[in-house]
């Protein structure tokens, strides 16, 4: 039996955008997801854009029960930026009266909020005056935060800024993935120092006003693999990590900027623009935890050729396919539990040992509709597996000193997911597009409840 410590978090995690549908109702002011889905919606799998999603802003009372009922003691979810304030400044009562009986059910029920400001969902007034490219990006989103910790600082006491901040920073500006889809490594660059300093702020407002409670913010690490030993590729690896890693990880832990990546980025031409003050601010406001995303490895190797100064993070390293690795064959993506270990490690190694948790980790599934059973039911085993493989590697972190609080999957009900709409499902519940959006629990569901009962396996 592995057990895992005393008042241990089990839950899941999800988002706004995702999950809340209404997406133009309630007050709500379209966010770059409503923009780009009326503006190309050819782009979104099977034409599944924003606006109804899994309609939690509904069914968000009868979701909360079905928690309970797997045995959830917590829950990550967003507030949407464009519904608690429509036009930047303005309160949206309806969204206030949303929010606070979502957070009140919660609690009621048992199971903590955790809830965070930011998943990708740039509010489209800001995106039309260069979103997080103008440093007018960062006061905006300090007062959104403030607004939020004054309307839901009672029910709420943990708070993070943003999920994935990697994500719109590269997906937005050097993937061409998510609006605004542009290919600019020195616009990514200023995105994310704006970004960066946008969750400062929000610290910093979230400490002058005394606010119960902590805040953190959720990062996708990414643990990095080298081909090889050799120096070329060692150095790939480093320069991944900085990028990847350490540029939001140090300053928000240990309140400083990597002088390495300060220097690789100078070195390229690639230094944002800042405020003399921006330095202190980093260094007073830091985290009182981290909450980390984690699904797969990136393994990677010396580009075979590379421009100076850089114009893609290609230029610095070079994606590795590992010939050894094991493959989630619904998803594409490299299944390795291991690295979890070696994030417990890191955390407690590199950055002060500071409380940390799983904030996501999952498996996504495409097609699950052909694992049902005779009685309607998913037969998620391979979640099943998935999930123990990976906690009996964080088990193992945490028994070796790692000061982890909990573990989320992502999601509790399948959800929509951005340009890939419904085509990869997490849930513990299934949604049933064809059938009003009704939930049915999986397998996977089953043994959670067990395992949070037993506070293990």
């Amino acid at each position: 039996m592995l057990t895992f410590p005393k008042g241990f978090l089990w839950g899941a995690a999800a988002s706004a955008p995702q999950t809340e549908g209404h997406a133009l109702g309630g007050g709500k002011t379209a966010t770059t997801w409503d923009k780009w889905f009326e503006l190309n919606p050819e782009k979104f799998n099977n034409n599944q854009g924003p606006e109804v999603t899994s309609n939690v802003y509904e069914f968000y009372k009868e979701d909360i029960q079905r928690m309970k009922e797997i045995g959830m003691n917590s829950y990550r979810t967003s507030i949407s930026w464009a519904r608690l304030l429509p036009d930047g400044k303005t309160l949206n009562k309806e969204a206030v009266t949303f929010y606070r009986s979502y957070f009140q059910t919660l609690r009621e029920n048992g199971i903590e909020p955790i809830i965070n400001l930011f998943h990708f969902d740039m509010p489209w007034w800001l995106m039309e005056k260069g979103g997080w490219e103008t440093r007018e990006s960062v006061e905006a989103f300090a007062f959104y935060a403030e607004t939020a910790f004054v309307e839901f600082g009672d029910l709420v006491k943990r708070w993070a800024t943003f999920n994935e901040p990697l994500v719109h920073i590269e997906c937005g500006y050097l993937y061409g993935f998510h609006y605004p889809a542009i290919v600019d490594f020195k616009k990514a660059i200023q995105v994310g120092y704006h970004t960066l300093m946008a969750h400062v702020k929000a610290v910093e407002a979230f400490r002058q006003g005394h606010f119960e409670g902590e805040i953190g913010i959720i990062l996708n690490v990414t643990p990095t693999y080298a081909k090889s030993n050799e120096d070329r590729d060692m150095e790939a690896k480093n320069k991944a990590d900085l990028l990847i890693i350490k540029s939001f990880l140090d300053p928000c832990v240990l309140g400083e900027v990597s002088k390495d990546l300060v220097e690789l980025l100078k070195d390229n031409e690639l230094i944002p623009t800042t405020i003399e003050t921006d330095k202190e601010i980093i260094k007073h406001n830091r985290v009182d935890y981290i909450g980390i995303n984690y699904y797969q490895p990136m393994r990677v190797k010396a580009p075979e050729t590379s421009q100076v100064p850089a114009q893609t993070p290609a230029d610095f390293f070079a994606s590795y396919d590992w010939p050894e690795k094991r493959i989630n064959p619904y998803r594409g993506w490299e299944i390795y539990p291991e690295a979890l270990y070696d994030v417990a490690m890191m955390m407690k190694n590199d950055y002060n040992n500071i409380p940390w948790f799983v904030s996501e980790n999952g498996m996504g599934v495409a097609d699950e509709e052909r694992f049902l059973d005779e009685k309607g039911m998913v037969q998620d085993d391979y979640r099943v597996d998935f999930m123990k493989e990976h906690l009996g590697q964080l088990y193992k972190g945490i028994q070796e000193g790692s000061s982890c609080f909990g573990y989320h999957t992502w999601t509790f009900v399948d959800c929509w997911s951005w340009l890939n709409g419904y085509r990869n499902r997490y849930g513990f519940y299934r949604v049933d597009l064809d059938n009003n959006l009704n939930r049915s629990l999986k397998k996977s569901g089953l043994w959670y409840k067990e395992l949070s009962q037993h506070n293990g396996f």
